[in-house]
């Protein structure tokens, strides 16, 4: 991907933050539960968060009393993130581009990026959290991939809309086992500052009626960055296909994916 294109992709993601708060998956509870055990969430642990969102991550790390700095480079998505968050005094969420925000003084226990690592300047985001975290701190970043399972003859016939009204889409596209798609730890091995990476894989499922799914597609930058009239005619083969083929309703399989790699000393 190119940066102008990471630019114009990752701006899509503030358009509708309603749309995104409510459509959005969140992540599975297990996985803060491992996450905490393993770098020691807790009270007063200093968290620096890149790309909140709507806050369906800082939620859960807030509950357990973390003192979070959030950024996030939408301002409609860092008002919903603000909103829910209101019960929690000791989370700041600020409107900033991360790859321009400069650091505060005080370094943080953990820097923390759920589903958002990936749309930040890859020659800026491994260095920049290192420089925030202290000695020993921990870098967490969540993946979420589309996988196999779930509904998977729908997610097969699925892919003539998308050559039908994307023509970027790959003939035959399928999606791959969770097993087949490999743990990616490359930019954290080539960097000077990180031990070697932990992961932590978490495959689950669900279920959606033909509007919650459309309501989901809506959200991806991908569909969002399309022209209007292929987006519409998209959606509504998608829509279609589920209601006359499926029944009304189908099933998703996700996989969550936890990489965590601590500071050296």
């Amino acid at each position: 991907m190119t940066s102008s294109d990471r630019e114009r992709l990752r701006a899509t993601f503030t358009e509708d933050a309603e749309l995104y708060d409510r459509a959005r998956p969140g992540y599975p509870p297990r996985m803060f539960d491992d996450l905490a055990a393993m770098v020691g969430l807790g009270a007063g642990c200093r968290v620096l968060e890149i790309g909140c969102g709507t806050g369906q991550a800082t939620v859960p790390l807030a509950r357990r009393g973390c003192r979070i700095v959030a950024v996030e480079l939408g301002p409609e998505m860092a008002a919903v993130a603000r909103r829910n968050l209101a019960g929690h005094r000791d989370v700041q969420v600020l409107n900033a581009v991360f790859e321009d925000w400069p650091l505060p003084p005080e370094p943080f226990d953990v820097v923390f990026a759920a589903t958002a690592f990936h749309w930040i300047d890859p020659a800026v985001r491994v260095e920049k959290s290192a420089a925030a975290l202290r000695p020993g701190g921990a870098l967490a970043t969540i993946a979420t991939h589309h996988v196999a399972g779930g509904t998977e003859r729908f997610f097969a016939d699925v892919q003539g809309c998308y050559e039908r009204f994307d023509p970027q889409t790959p003939p035959n596209l399928r999606l791959q086992p969770a097993d087949e798609i490999a743990e990616d730890s490359e930019e954290i091995a080539w960097s000077s500052r990180f031990d070697e990476a932990t992961f932590f894989r978490y495959e689950w499922e669900l279920p959606y009626t033909s509007a919650e799914y459309l309501d989901v597609l809506r959200t991806y930058s991908g569909h969002r960055a399309l022209a209007p009239p292929a987006r519409h005619g998209l959606l509504r083969c998608i829509e279609n296909l589920i209601e006359h083929n499926y029944g009304g309703a189908i099933t998703k399989r996700y996989l969550t994916e936890l990489r965590v790699a601590c500071r050296r000393k």
